[in-house]
């Protein structure tokens, strides 16, 4: 099952997909949304910067002086990084600014990783 290795796609919804596709009903639905001009691939603009951060996971967390957290997820996003939803082992980065959770934080620092502030990640941007 390939899409396990989906970011956030656990057994379940990769079964929940595979279930989804067996049902003839479904493809036949699919198909006709195809006849009628549906298109079902998304074709996004390509606005990456750098891969400074390509193939690094960041998980953002508070409130932040100079970035918004969209700008903030964006600028990840734009230097090849991955944002994640939640702290899991796959993180490598846990950018922490004011009230930045009491669970979040103890996840990380049980999961050994790295929290750095807004300060450190503009660092890491600007390098």
């Amino acid at each position: 099952m390939d899409l396990i290795l989906v970011d956030e796609i656990g057994d379940k919804i990769a079964q929940s997909v595979i279930e989804f596709f067996e049902n003839i009903e479904n493809r036949l639905t699919i198909e006709r949304l195809k006849s009628v001009g549906i298109q079902f691939e998304i074709v996004e603009k390509n606005t990456q910067v750098s891969d400074k951060f390509a193939g690094k996971t960041f998980v953002v967390s508070g409130v932040f002086e100079k970035f918004s957290r969209d700008d903030l997820k964006k600028a990840i996003e734009d230097n090849g990084g991955k944002v994640g939803s939640s702290i899991s082992a796959k993180t490598d980065y846990v950018v922490a600014g004011e009230n930045m959770g009491p669970a979040k934080l103890e996840k990380a620092n049980q999961l050994k990783i790295a929290i750095i502030s807004e300060e450190d990640f503009l660092g890491m941007l600007n390098n």
